[in-house]
């Protein structure tokens, strides 16, 4: 069974912003994900033996706290860690573009109350 990006999200969802009370997927934080077959994890190529994936996300961090990213990069390294098919993951922030409240999904705004504002800015 191939790991897919919609697999990588629905766990993501799990996430939840150091600060702000939604997951870093309804938040729009992240940008990418990169999943390669990893050929070097045990039992690869034998039938049988689910294959294993390096997954690669990268994001925009909502603020510039680095204790906050530090949460944030370890709560996605432990929720991908706990998926059988993921050997390995690399989370990346990146600096640009700089996260707005205009990356958050409509899941996200309703989530965090933002529905009868769209030009609510007062997040940052």
């Amino acid at each position: 069974m191939m790991l897919t990006e919609p697999d990588i999200l629905q766990a993501l969802r799990d996430c939840y912003d150091p600060v702000l009370p939604c997951n870093v997927v309804d938040l729009g934080l992240i940008r990418s994900i990169t999943i390669t077959p990893d050929a070097e994890a045990p039992g690869a190529g034998i039938p049988g033996i689910p294959q294993k994936h390096i997954v690669e996300v990268s994001l925009i961090p909502s603020q510039t706290d680095e204790a906050a990213n530090a949460q944030l990069s370890a709560q996605i390294l432990n929720r991908l860690a706990g998926l059988e098919t993921v050997s390995r993951t690399t989370v990346t922030l990146l600096n640009t573009p700089i996260w707005t409240p205009l990356n958050i999904t409509p899941a996200g705004r309703k989530t965090l109350g933002l529905n009868g504002n769209p030009n609510l800015i007062q997040i940052r």
